[in-house]
């Protein structure tokens, strides 16, 4: 998940992830994946018919297969049926810089971006919809998914960081312009596993829907292009070899950075999905990407625009003594 979205991507759900708990325990699978996001038995059925729940790693078919405590569960799930959002003023919304046409907002580890069929309350645009009523109009006239309302990319619920969201057609015009044209910057600060020999490099990779196991995304040949630049920043010994990277995107697949880094034997620190689970050193959800910065011309005035936020304290003690300058 950019870790952005590729709206083109037939696949276009949410993924479900979890470590099955204690309290559902030798469990039928069918049964577990309906509880956990409130589907039917027999949709929960399909889903499973359709080869997109695995455990760990696994893809499971049939509903009368039983999870173990501690199991991973991974489910791409469909995206919702035709609705709106309702906005909810509770939902926190960290604004970085406001503009009449877009806003920039921090969003936290753990946030979704937009609802799906595993969470449709509490995700930052049920948030935005509270603070900036306008986004409404965008899905309202077409403009956008109406469960995405503004949305110009996202993150993926473990990643934090600055995202712009569009608040009129012209700004979500010239954003999506500026995102397809590769105009806007991105960096991120990733920690990865073991040490990065090489100062700096491009991992110049085409990535599409894993045939294996159609919850991931995997390099393929026939898959679409993609890029990642990575400078290191610092590099770790104990109590792991780990490195810290500036990491910028050229493009913008799904989980790119998350494929990318794993497959030159570097994956995220604490990502269970392309790295290793033997390694934990953080919340099961939360892995080390962080989207340090962005920054693309006004899509009116034409004038540069730049926002970036701060490594988040629940990662700071992972690089002791890295001192964030900024970039």
């Amino acid at each position: 998940m950019v870790d952005d979205i590729d709206n083109s991507d037939p696949f276009d759900g949410e993924t479900l992830e979890l470590p099955i708990p204690g309290t559902l325990d030798e469990t039928r699978i069918d049964r577990v994946i309906a509880m956990l996001t409130g589907m039917s038995r027999n949709d929960a059925t399909a889903l499973l018919r359709s080869g997109v729940v695995t455990l760990d790693g696994k893809v499971i078919l049939k509903g009368s297969a039983i999870v173990s405590e501690g199991q991973l569960l991974v489910a791409l799930l469909p995206p919702p049926d035709d609705g709106t959002v309702t906005p909810d003023a509770s939902v926190e919304i960290d604004v970085v810089y406001d503009d009449p046409h877009f806003a920039i907002v921090n969003k936290h580890s753990g946030q979704v971006v937009h609802p799906g069929a595993g969470q449709r309350d509490n995700t930052l645009v049920a948030g935005l919809l509270a603070r900036f009523p306008e986004l409404q109009a965008l899905s309202d006239a077409g403009l956008c998914d109406p469960f995405r309302p503004g949305i110009v990319h996202r993150l993926d619920k473990g990643t934090s960081g600055v995202l712009v969201v569009a608040k009129t057609a012209e700004g979500l015009e010239g954003l999506r312009e500026q995102l397809a044209s590769r105009a806007m910057e991105r960096t991120y600060l990733g920690l990865v596993e073991g040490h990065v020999v090489e100062e700096r490099g491009v991992v110049d990779a085409p990535i599409g829907r894993s045939t294996r196991t159609p919850t991931l995304m995997a390099v393929r040949s026939d898959g679409r292009e993609a890029r990642t630049g990575y400078d290191v920043l610092m590099r770790i010994d104990k109590p792991q070899p780990v490195t810290l990277l500036k990491l910028s995107l050229d493009t913008g697949r799904t989980h790119q950075i998350r494929v990318h880094m794993g497959t030159i034997g570097h994956p995220v620190v604490n990502d269970p999905r392309y790295g290793h689970r033997r390694d934990r050193r953080l919340e099961q959800d939360r892995f080390f990407l962080h989207s340090r910065t962005l920054a693309f011309a006004h899509p009116v005035t034409g004038e540069r625009v730049s926002a970036g936020s701060p490594l988040p304290d629940d990662l700071v003690p992972l690089v002791p003594g890295f001192v964030d300058e900024g970039f």
